[in-house]
């Protein structure tokens, strides 16, 4: 169904009846898809699921301007998304860039969070403490700042490169022929040129606020985007319970890869904290 909301509309899958509400927030280049085998699992335990498409990404709207993909827009866009539903209080999800959406939600409204799952990417100063390593790995997000050079390059030789970037994921030849449509490339890298500019990836590290628990974290043995460390270290940037989850065999795509892990251990952590 699509959302208004003002300043964009959003494309927002909801389903699961009136259990427990979950808000499941995907990365780059997906959109709510990516959670379609966590969906079924989460509905037949009796939860509510709300799986949105984010600005500029799959059938939501794309604006023009750059500065409108800030992650603080789109966390913004998921508070007035759960007040149109009748949200008040909600179980997060997040995937990669979703997950540090969701923590600025977290952030921003805690007493509207029951709980906050981030699955990949962990606290923004966890991935500041994975040193060069880490930065090695972030090599490509450099890259996306360039407007126009990022996208020929990604997209030459029938996307070659793009292909490349994804090669681990499961969905790889749909995401390629999304990404490929015309603007849908440049809006879903415009969320990198807002929320991670250069002096933001390769400057000083600057305090940033704590997590409030209960934080679950999940990450993948062969996510060659992250390190452990940038997941496992979150816990000291947490206010209450951590827990950690570590998915031998997986992808970035972790909750594509291995689903059956995934959900029983996201089902586990939303029953301990309900």
């Amino acid at each position: 169904m699509r959302v208004g909301l003002g300043e964009v509309t959003l494309e927002v899958q909801d389903s699961g009846g009136t259990g427990p509400a979950v808000l499941l927030v995907h990365g780059f280049p997906d959109t709510h898809d990516c959670w379609r085998r966590q969906v079924p699992a989460l509905n037949a335990a009796g939860y509510r699921t709300i799986a949105p498409d984010l600005r500029g990404f799959g059938g939501s709207d794309r604006p023009k301007d750059t500065a409108a993909y800030a992650p603080a827009r789109s966390a913004a866009d998921l508070l007035g998304l759960l007040d149109r539903l009748g949200v008040d209080r909600v179980h997060l999800v997040g995937h990669d860039w979703g997950s540090g959406i969701v923590q600025g939600l977290a952030m921003a409204a805690p007493d509207r969070v029951a709980s906050l799952s981030l699955l990949s990417v962990g606290h923004r100063g966890a991935l500041e403490d994975g040193g060069w390593e880490q930065r090695s790995r972030s090599w490509y997000m450099l890259l996306f700042q360039y407007e126009g050079i990022a996208e020929e390059w990604l997209l030459r030789d029938d996307a070659s490169h793009l292909r490349e970037l994804l090669a681990e994921h499961p969905d790889a030849d749909e995401a390629v022929a999304r990404l490929s449509e015309p603007g849908a490339l440049t809006s879903a890298l415009a969320i990198y040129r807002a929320g991670l500019p250069p002096k933001a990836l390769f400057g000083p590290a600057v305090p940033l606020p704590s997590l409030p628990g209960p934080v679950l974290g999940m990450w993948s043995t062969g996510d060659r985007f992250l390190t452990e460390q940038a997941m496992t270290g979150t816990e000291k940037y947490v206010e209450g319970s951590w827990r950690y989850e570590r998915i031998e065999g997986a992808g970035h795509w972790l909750q594509l890869d291995a689903p059956e892990r995934v959900n029983a251990a996201l089902l586990d952590f939303l029953a301990t904290n309900p």
